[in-house]
């Protein structure tokens, strides 16, 4: 593997998945870093560049491992040390890197820091006592949206220990770090250069829009934000500067762009708007709402990057669209109550798609071809499902389902140890959906995105081109219609959005294109898209 790529994330295939719901290497019930390790070669074969671990350190798991405990080392039921520089070395070998998770806004309160800063008798409380954010008042920073709305009240939290209130931009267990302390930063410049010499490709940093507080505004997006993370930027490029800094700032591209600076800051931001409006889209057989977004996208510095995608660990979130177009998503995709939390749904990609083969293999169609570089979630390239009876996000971070072994192939541990129950209904059970059945049929969805996976990753225009809308049919627009164009050459896309055929016409660029999916060739002109088909076209005898 080529480590000195510095842009190789512009055309790479990236892959978010939780260590503890992967493979389970010592039978204790929970997924493991040496499990991960028996499994890259899976992860290859996948066609998969680079993987995002989420939270791998010690934690109480009150959020799932954002709950920092100690920002420097493993989460005991993951392994140790030596375990990830094993994961590193194997996954090098097999040309994937790895990208590691750091929460910079704030820790458990359960951290020494935490504990050393709330308690006045604590032997380092003079060191800690700043690192956090304290007040004698609640009142403070009241332009500050609270985001948890299903579970907290205030940004606010009183410490007894303490006699003040701390400040929480999440959940009350997860005090906020005072970035207005010198020394605060510098230890999170050490965590960073920690992991880069653990061996990590790359840093996914997440909520970076809350690291500063200040009076009178909302306390997000503020100057001093962007200061400490261009001095983050700064340091990971002359300390490894193939290192890929990776942002979660969840907010309307014209305000993402911010976190990109002059190319100066973060390499790559998450694109989160455009991911409801392809459900929008699809829902209303209508491209309309992927062109607003679009519309709003600014053109990025030369070496930056969108990561997109079609589902994550989290809900998908519907913050940035209108209350009205939020409720008909509720109404539509999730009309069972239950299947919403906080301002989204909290369900997998396959079951939002009705388990529609055709509409999940459309839909991936268009992550992997538009733009930015795409993002699969674990277990989505199979079309697992998601357990709605589970606490808050959990339904959608169950085990992997690998065969319809009574393990599932996850974990040699009682059922009753394991740290989630595996997904076991009638539709979308580990007996029926498992990697072992879909590799055994040509057919599967995992062998279908296999495959285009593979055909993407021939073509690195798609990481690099422009982006150009075009008109295949007339009036209403139930083809997501595109041309991807670079240095020269150029891609014709379509997808079709609805259930029935749709007749167009195929630009007269050039006499006929290539079809690089199926090998077959098609000549300019009339052209008919099946129900939710989709075809990858690249010109030919120009």
């Amino acid at each position: 593997m080529n480590k000195v790529d510095k842009h190789w994330y512009k055309t790479a295939i990236f892959m978010e998945l939780n260590v503890r719901a992967y493979r389970d290497s010592n039978a204790d019930g929970w997924g493991d870093l040496p499990g991960l390790t028996s499994k890259l070669d899976y992860i290859k074969d996948l066609g998969v560049d680079a993987v995002w671990l989420l939270p791998i350190m010690p934690s109480p798991l009150r959020d799932d491992g954002y709950d920092v405990s100690d920002f420097k080392s493993i989460f005991p039921a993951y392994g140790t040390i030596e375990d990830f520089n094993t994961l590193i070395s194997e996954a090098h070998k097999r040309g994937i890197r790895i990208i590691v998770e750091i929460i910079p806004n704030h820790s458990s309160d359960l951290h020494p820091w935490f504990q050393a800063s709330r308690d006045p008798n604590h032997p380092e409380h003079e060191k800690y006592k700043d690192w956090y954010v304290w007040s004698d008042t609640d009142q403070k920073y009241k332009d500050a949206r609270i985001i948890f709305t299903d579970s907290e009240t205030s940004n606010w939290a009183w410490d007894e220990v303490r006699g003040q209130y701390f400040w929480h931009r999440f959940y009350s267990t997860q005090p906020d770090l005072n970035y207005d302390n010198e020394e605060v930063q510098q230890e999170m410049l050490d965590i960073v250069k920690f992991w880069i010499d653990r061996g990590a490709d790359g840093l996914r940093v997440d909520a970076p829009p809350y690291l500063f507080e200040r009076e009178g505004t909302n306390c997000e997006n503020l100057p001093e934000t962007h200061a400490f993370l261009k001095r983050m930027r700064a340091f990971v490029d002359e300390y490894a500067p193939e290192t890929l800094l990776l942002s979660e700032a969840n907010m309307w591209p014209e305000e993402v762009i911010e976190y990109f600076g002059d190319g100066d800051e973060m390499h790559m931001n998450f694109h989160f708007p455009l991911m409801p409006r392809l459900f929008m889209a699809l829902a209303r057989g209508d491209r309309q709402p992927i062109v607003d977004i679009l519309a709003r996208t600014p053109k990025l510095p030369k070496y930056c990057q969108w990561g997109t995608f079609l589902r994550c660990h989290d809900e998908l979130t519907l913050e940035m669209v209108t209350p009205e177009e939020r409720q008909w998503m509720w109404e539509t995709y999730s009309p069972d109550p239950k299947q919403r939390i906080n301002l989204g749904i909290r369900r997998r990609l396959a079951p939002l798609l009705d388990n529609d083969l055709r509409k999940n293999l459309m839909m991936n169609s268009m992550l992997l071809t538009m733009i930015g570089s795409p993002f699969l979630y674990y277990g989505d390239e199979i079309g697992m499902g998601d357990d709605i009876s589970l606490f808050d996000r959990n339904g959608v971070r169950t085990p992997m389902q690998w065969d319809a072994s009574p393990s599932a192939g996850f974990s040699d541990a009682p059922k009753d140890k394991w740290y989630s129950p595996v997904i076991s209904d009638e539709v979308y059970g580990y007996e029926k959906v498992n990697v072992e059945a879909q590799e055994a049929d040509p057919n599967s969805l995992l062998n279908q995105l296999r495959h285009m996976i593979k055909v993407r990753k021939q073509y690195p225009l798609f990481g690099w081109a422009e982006f150009e809308w075009l008109d295949f049919t007339e009036g209403k627009q139930t083809v997501v219609a595109y041309k991807r164009e670079w240095e020269g050459d150029y891609f014709i896309v379509l997808n079709n959005l609805i259930d029935q055929d749709v007749h167009g016409t195929l630009p007269a660029d050039a006499p006929e294109y290539l079809d690089v999916l199926t090998g077959e060739t098609v000549k300019a002109g009339d052209y008919t898209l099946p129900p939710y088909g989709f075809v990858w076209l690249k010109p030919v005898g120009e």
